[in-house]
């Protein structure tokens, strides 16, 4: 009995001396869980930490951003001498060379679409090396070959801008370097004075150094047949056109200077031709007060054909050799815009071209002429909302001394995004 109760004794005795250290151990292996998983969750607050900063320093190194604008246009329009028919592109907006002459006057045509809707995509991406790319993309929805007025007027997109630059270098479609897009008057139609201006979108390569700018631009040379006869598109260039120009901006507006230099070339089968050809530009924006401006346009030049007046006068005439002559042109334009108040302002647009046909070689069908006056009412209520009403009267004359007129009024309604 008394074994048994000295057992029980040492028994009591060993679990109470060895309690506190099984305490302890299941402490100590507790406080070890807890530690790993505050490693653990640190650990996965630093990752997260980590992704997110990866995502605002990619933020910051890449941008992109999607706008345009949304137009509609109504016109009436009436042609003196012949009428335009359904697809014309005279029925959207002013082409000199598409007036009708020595034709019969029609009744008034009126027009509605919403063609010159535009929709473009930019972005805008910091390189690793410290360098930056901005790329555009940009449509529109006019002189396209599909769609009609008599069910759904779908139309198809079509391709204005698509170009990258790279530093100082531009690559790809855009507008030409020897149009200054600053001097282009204000209007309510697609575009003012198309007589009296360069205008001109095409692939290059542009370098841009300061304020002056090299570019090497697609060529394409269009002829007039030998007396007369449908506009040649020869495809025949063999070197890029080349042009050179110097802007100067300042407080008062700004000024730039342009020389273009191209070969024109022809080849039937028979004949393999090709002849030089220069033109240059003088163009500015000059402020006047707080709000008012005045734009300048001013071109001359041999073999410019589709550089100006949108393609009015071919780059050259075919002889009775089969050789090349440049055809010479002359074109300026002249804009005065007012603001009546910080919502309402008005436009003055007065512009012409005048080419010098050889007439023994391209006949006497040949445009000689056309001149054109706009003004125009614009009234913002808000930014980026603009409604919009102006006049257009036109004159285009032929070599032959017959002319055409064109009258047009024109509504629209802008709103960009």
């Amino acid at each position: 009995m008394n074994f048994k109760i000295t057992k029980l004794h040492q028994l009591i005795k060993t679990a109470l001396i060895t309690l506190p250290l099984v305490i302890s151990t299941s402490a100590l292996a507790s406080d070890e869980a807890l530690n790993d998983r505050i490693i653990k969750l640190e650990n996965l607050v630093n990752e997260l930490r980590d992704t997110n900063k990866k995502k605002e320093d990619k933020s910051k190194k890449h941008s992109y951003k999607f706008g345009g604008f949304i137009k509609a246009t109504a016109s009436f329009s009436d042609y003196s001498d012949g009428d335009i028919g359904a697809g014309s592109g005279l029925r959207d907006f002013y082409i000199p060379a598409a007036i009708p002459v020595g034709g019969e006057s029609e009744s008034q045509d009126f027009d509605f679409n919403a063609k010159e809707t535009r929709i473009n995509f930019k972005s805008k991406h910091l390189l690793d090396n410290g360098s930056v790319i901005s790329t555009t993309i940009e449509m529109d929805f006019l002189l396209p070959p599909g769609g009609n007025e008599r069910v759904s007027n779908s139309y198809n997109p079509r391709l204005r801008h698509a170009f990258f630059t790279y530093d100082n270098w531009l690559f790809g479609q855009t507008w030409s370097t020897f149009q200054d897009v600053g001097a282009l008057p204000e209007s309510v139609d697609f575009l003012a004075s198309p007589d009296g201006i360069v205008f001109e979108r095409q692939p290059m390569v542009r370098y841009t150094t300061g304020s002056w700018q090299f570019a090497i631009e697609n060529p394409e040379t269009t002829v007039t047949p030998y007396q007369g006869g449908g506009r040649v598109v020869t495809d025949d260039n063999g070197v890029p056109d080349f042009v050179l120009r110097y802007n100067h901006k300042s407080d008062w507006g700004h000024i730039s200077a342009a020389v273009l230099v191209r070969q024109l070339s022809f080849n039937n089968g028979n004949n393999d031709e090709s002849t030089s050809s220069t033109g240059i530009s003088l163009t500015g924006k000059f402020k006047i007060g707080a709000q008012d401006d005045i734009k300048v346009n001013f071109a001359a030049g041999s073999g410019m054909g589709r550089y100006v007046g949108l393609n009015t006068g071919n780059g050259a005439v075919i002889d009775a050799n089969g050789e090349l002559n440049a055809i010479d042109s002359t074109l300026s334009a002249i804009s005065y815009r007012h603001f009546w108040n910080n919502e309402v302002r008005s436009n003055f647009i007065f512009s012409s071209i005048d080419i010098d046909n050889n007439t023994n070689l391209t006949g006497t069908s040949v445009t000689s002429s056309v001149s054109s006056f706009q003004i125009n009412l614009l009234y913002s209520p808000a930014p980026k909302v603009t409604f919009g009403l102006g006049y257009l009267s036109a004159n285009r004359e032929i070599e032959s001394g017959a002319d055409g007129d064109l009258s047009r009024i024109i509504f629209s309604a802008k709103y960009g995004f």
